[in-house]
Order: C-alpha cells, then structure tokens, then sequence
C-alpha cells in the first residue's frame, strides 16, 4: 500500500485521543477517509473538521467514526447494520470487522458514490438498501450490532426490536450518545457521553 502521510498523521492523533483498538485503527488505516469526500475537499479529508457532501449531508470529524466503531466492537462472526450510509467512511471501516455489514440510505445519490468508493478499495461485503433507516432492516434482522448515522430525539424502538441477543445498538439521543445492550429479552440503555451530531428528523441529519 502507498505511504499516505495524511493518513498516517490522523492515526496517530486518533490513538492519541483514546482510539486504543488496533483492530479499529487497522481498518481505519485500510479505509483512507480522502476517497471519501468530495473533490475540492481532499485537503481537508485528514483533518478534524466536519466536511459537507452530497444531498445536503455531512461527513462528520474523523474522531466520531473512529469512536463509534471501537464502541461497537465488532467481532467478525457479527451481522452490522448501519443507518444513514452517507458517504460510506463508517461501512467501509466496519467492512474489515464483520463478514457483512448491511447499511439503508434514503439518498439514491449517496448510495451511487459510496457504492464507486467502496468498490475502488476492493470493499465488496457492504450490501445497501435504499430506503428509510427509522425502519431499520426487519428482512434482515437480527443483527448484532447497529449504528444509528443521525441524531434522534426518542429512543429507535422500531429498530431495537431488531436486534439480536446479545446485541448493541448506538444512537444519539438528544446530543448524547447512548448505548443499547439486549443481554437476552430485556433492553437497558447507557447514557455515554454528549456526541455532536445534529438533531434532525431521520435522514435529514448528518450522516457518517
């Protein structure tokens, strides 16, 4: 693989801020966040900033992925689901955890480009659905882990129902994230820390 200065730069910072999981920060590495943003934006693909990208949507700071991964802590034998596909930086990181991730994204645009971006990086075990993630993906439920792309103001429960024993679910909520866990039956929810996303109805936020 080509030397990416930029990428290895980001990297370290992500380690340095806490990203500790070498599992994260390897598809990280295999994921270069610069195809992932629009062509007049590369310079600041490394960068902690937020970047705009099709259909009015917003690829947030390299830190929120990298964070939202490691929480997940996916194990390859999971079956992901991410809502909110938006440029597809978030799926083509957890593509080198899981075996599948499956993704629903109300844009047709963003699903055409990440679909290009993820097939330039040999990136074929993503599967998207166009439609509207406040559903999740009943036809392909039960999934182990689930990441909601956009801020909410009440708890998914169209979406918890999807998902498996054992399984997590991260959302914000109210501008703090939160996480899901289904020991067996019975759902409990962990306030985790005020994560900056924007509050929108479903689809209409930033997506990651």
């Amino acid at each position: 693989m080509k030397i990416d200065p930029g990428l290895i730069d980001m990297i370290m910072r992500l380690r340095s801020r806490g990203i500790s999981s070498n599992a994260v920060l390897r598809a990280i590495e295999l994921s270069p966040r610069r195809h992932f943003v629009p062509l007049d934006k590369k310079p600041l693909a490394y960068d902690p900033v937020n970047i705009p990208i099709a259909c009015g949507q917003t690829l947030p700071p390299p830190m929120t992925s990298a964070l939202l991964a490691q929480m997940l802590d996916v194990k390859m034998d999971h079956k992901v689901l991410t809502l909110g596909l938006g440029s597809g930086y978030l799926a083509a990181i957890l593509s080198h955890l899981a075996t599948r991730v499956y993704t629903v994204e109300r844009y047709k645009t963003l699903i055409a480009e990440a679909d290009t971006r993820l097939r330039a990086l040999d990136i074929f075990n993503v599967v998207t659905r166009h439609g509207d993630g406040r559903y999740g993906w009943p036809g392909q439920a039960p999934f182990d882990r689930i990441v909601m792309g956009y801020a909410l103001r009440a708890e998914p429960d169209a979406v918890l129902d999807q998902l498996a024993a054992g399984g997590k679910l991260l959302a914000v909520i109210d501008g703090v994230l939160t996480r899901f866990e289904k020991p067996r039956t019975k759902i409990t929810a962990t306030e985790l820390m005020p994560l900056d996303l924007d509050m929108a109805e479903a689809g209409k936020s930033r997506t990651l």
